[in-house]
């Protein structure tokens, strides 16, 4: 035998419904079985409704009726063959026709009693099963139909129906050993009592009608379907990631339930753990996916940590004072607490045994207050201990698996998760069952604090990592070409996947949450939002992805004035902007200890080389226990390639304007120029060598007088090609002597200085290029210097270091 049952979502429409005719014909072929069902979804809300509304003396109830009958009729309509139809109607009519007389009664009267509100209620199952059964009955499926009032008992217990697992397990024998069927169907949810009048069984009660059935005709499983593939690592509507846990323990499985998983309820799947029925959690929509197996003992997996979950709408009351050392105290309040009907749902005590904290639904704090206050008012008024304190607008996470107590860490990764992303957590408390460690945390974070603690545990596969990009000039757009084009084997070398989720430039921006279109953007960013103050930012912020980096390829120091507040919001940043990592000593140091503290990253390999590894190489050597005295470099691609592409022939503004055609300079060439560019990345290197340099701190030679950078870079450009003899003369200066002109800046005994010089043909600067760069490095280890070059400029160069930071994080 075995038992499947089907809830409301399954058999919401025509088309659930003949989803569920397909598994249930599929599942007879194995073995004899037993379905429930749920009724259709809405349908009790609906049903309560009605009942409410009638009692209330207000006729709309009947318009309720004739909307609920509406949609049973187009389900027998779009289900039933016609020779079957008339017979399932005038059933639903029959139903429906009840259901008036009952709720004119009660309309008359005024009156709902909690028996006439069960009674309404059963209406739902009872449509919905008659129903399947028409549509069996239409395709010539054998089977019997039977009203569960039949079968399951109850007994009025504290105003709440107990079933009389007795009685009920004798009835469900009796049922399947006089009956020689193959298939029965019953409604799930209604029973009756000892008087014969209809009751039903409270949250998940279809759930718990499908496991008295499988204990009482001694099932080998029980199958709950429902609309997701078993149970999850996490609510995959706030983990998308979430996986399907295949096997799991009744005891985690039951954890993860009583703390927010919705896919069973723990009172109601009783029966079936104390038999040791296997549970099977399956997906209507996807019967093929293996789902959840719910067993004694399930096989072991790596970790075994099997999920989280997490309840909202929880207030925690606190309780402190010198008086609660004194035995006793702690009774009352959970005595109190319980002959008020409100349940405990976690317990945490401080060490000292001064306070106490109990984690409660939220609905029943106020009542708590009153309740506990007049208990201890004696205290209270003695000073003993304090009012009760009641705090609202809190969830509890539970992170489950078997043996918790032994995980070594799991905990302290638990909390570092959260840590990591900043959320405070208010409580901590381990259940005795050592199946659970929970947390609680405010409400506004829980969603955060489930994805940070998903992520640590359960992200095993690919890595996804979500991009913001801010500057969409020639940079970013050589990124996102990259990106696209080498996204297969980043995928397959790194197994990382880059999401661009957001990209702004100057005047707009635009972000979608599961990655943009990289194919349109000039166009979706015409469109966008618009980029004024620190839109961006906050929505950015207020996303709050996990493993997210911040792209910044701009020359902005409004955008680089961010870096701070996004390290303290958990994000890294990658950049090729260098007024950051050349600003003063002082904001740099806060940079770099901001990084450490929230454990993120700060790349900025490209700020002095594009994708030359001059920081990496730097740092191998320092962390290899070698010393690097002094350096000498050719730091601005743009600048080499001006004076190596300068011979007289073009003017040097025709080939300034080249280089900034190119990408080869800033947005501004004055920057380039000027040597401004030059000084700022000496000022990044010598702050890797250890140096805390400032920009003013440089011997700057610059090679053009102040006048030049007045007015507009329009101006510049007149006033270059005015003194073109100028520079002329500088090229025939060099070449007499058979040197070249390059732009060098150096450190030695951690004196910097820049400036333009005559380099002979011996010296390896002499035959640079282009837009090379070159970097040399004198070392304790090596008697000649590690030399370092490459094209240090160009919007490719640039983006490809800038794609190796980011696969580096």
């Amino acid at each position: 035998m075995q038992v499947l049952k089907f809830g409301g979502t399954s058999v919401a429409d025509s088309a659930n419904i003949e989803k569920v005719i397909s598994i249930v014909k599929k599942a007879v072929e194995l073995d004899k079985t037993i379905v429930v069902a749920s009724a259709i979804s809405g349908c009790t809300d609906s049903l309560i409704l009605i009942g409410n509304t009638a009692a209330n003396h207000d006729k709309k109830y009947i318009e309720l009726i004739d909307k609920l009958e509406e949609r049973h009729l187009k389900l027998i309509d779009e289900l039933i063959s016609t020779e079957y139809k008339d017979e399932a109607t005038a059933v639903c009519k029959e139903q429906i026709k009840s259901l008036r007389e009952i709720t004119n009664g009660v309309f008359l009267i005024r009156e709902l009693s909690n028996h006439i509100v069960d009674l309404i209620m059963s209406f739902g199952e009872i449509l919905s099963t008659k129903i399947i059964s028409a549509k069996l009955s239409s395709l010539n499926i054998s089977h019997k139909w039977i009203d569960s009032r039949t079968v399951i008992r109850t007994e009025r217990h504290q105003s709440q129906n107990i079933v009389d697992t007795k009685t009920t397990n004798a009835n469900i024998k009796k049922l399947t050993a006089k009956n020689n069927c193959k298939l029965y169907l019953l409604p799930g949810f209604i029973a009756c009592d000892a008087e014969g009048r209809t009751t039903t069984l409270g949250r998940g009660g279809s759930d718990y009608t499908a496991a008295l059935l499988a204990v009482g005709s001694a099932a080998r499983v029980l199958e709950i379907w429902t609309d997701v593939t078993g149970m999850m690592t996490a609510d995959p509507r706030v983990v998308p990631e979430a996986k399907t846990i295949d096997n799991i323990s009744y005891k985690e499985a039951l954890e993860l339930s009583h703390f927010g998983a919705k896919v069973v309820y723990p009172p109601t799947i009783q029966p079936v753990v104390s038999k040791g029925i296997p549970i099977y959690v399956k997906n209507t929509f996807s019967p093929e996916e293996k789902g959840t197996l719910i067993e004694c003992n399930p096989p072991e997996t790596h970790g075994t940590i099997r999920g989280l979950s997490s309840s909202n709408r929880i207030a925690l009351l606190s309780m402190e004072g010198n008086g609660m050392v004194a035995p006793g105290y702690t009774s009352r309040l959970f005595g109190t607490l319980s002959n008020n009907e409100i349940n405990i749902i976690l317990i945490t005590q401080a060490s000292s045994v001064h306070t106490m904290c109990v984690a409660i639904d939220e609905s029943a704090a106020d009542k708590a207050k009153i309740a506990v206050d007049e208990t201890f008012a004696y205290e209270i008024s003695l000073g003993k201990v304090e009012p009760l304190k009641v705090e609202k607008g809190f969830s509890i996470i539970s992170l489950v698996g078997n043996d918790m107590k032994n995980q070594s860490g799991a905990s302290g990764r638990m909390f570092d998760a959260l840590g990591r992303r900043g959320i405070n957590i208010r409580a901590i408390a381990q259940g005795s069952s050592e199946k659970n460690v929970s947390t609680v945390v405010s409400t506004a974070d829980v969603n955060d604090a489930i994805r940070a603690i998903h992520y640590e545990f359960f992200d095993e596969s690919k890595k996804t990592i979500n991009i913001f990009l801010a500057g969409y000039g020639v940079v970013g757009k050589a990124l996102i070409e990259i990106i696209k084009q080498r996204k297969h084997y980043i995928e397959q070398r790194w197994s990382k996947e880059i999401v661009v989720v957001g990209l702004s430039n100057s005047k707009k921006y635009i972000i979608a949450k599961n990655g943009i279109n990289l194919e349109n953007i000039s166009e979706q960013l015409q469109s966008g939002n618009d980029n004024a103050g620190d839109d961006y930012f906050d929505k950015i912020y207020s996303l709050s992805l996990h493993n997210t980096i911040f792209v910044d390829c701009t020359a902005n120091k409004y955008i680089s004035a961010k870096y701070n507040d996004l390290f303290l919001n958990g994000i890294s940043v990658v950049t090729c902007n260098k007024i950051a990592g050349s600003s003063s000593f002082s904001n740099y140091k806060t940079l770099i200890e901001s990084t450490k503290k929230e454990k993120v990253s700060f790349k900025y390999e490209t700020t002095v080389g594009a994708a030359l590894p001059v920081i990496s190489t730097i740092n191998q050597i320092i962390n290899s226990g070698d010393k690097i005295h002094a350096c000498d470099a050719v730091l601005s691609g743009s600048l080499n390639f001006l004076f190596s592409s300068y011979d007289g022939k073009k003017t040097f503004a025709q080939i300034i304007r080249e280089a900034q055609n190119a990408g080869y300079t800033e947005p501004d060439p004055r920057l380039d120029i000027s040597g401004t560019d030059v000084l700022r990345k000496i000022t990044i290197i010598a702050r890797e060598l250890g140096i805390n340099s400032e920009q003013n701190d440089i011997e700057h030679k610059a090679f053009l007088e102040e006048e030049y950078f007045n007015g507009t870079i329009d101006d510049f450009y007149a006033m270059i090609e005015k003194n073109e003899a100028c520079f002329q003369k500088l090229y025939n200066d060099a070449a007499r002597e058979n040197k070249k002109l390059r732009f060098v800046a150096s450190i030695k005994n951690k004196k910097i200085k820049t400036g333009l010089e005559k380099i002979d043909e011996q010296h390896p600067f002499y035959n640079l290029n282009g837009t090379d760069n070159a970097v040399l490095l004198y070392t304790d280890f090596y008697t000649s210097p590690i030399i370092i070059q490459g094209a240090g400029a160009g919007a490719k160069q640039t983006a490809s270091g800038i794609l190796n930071d980011i696969l580096l994080m």
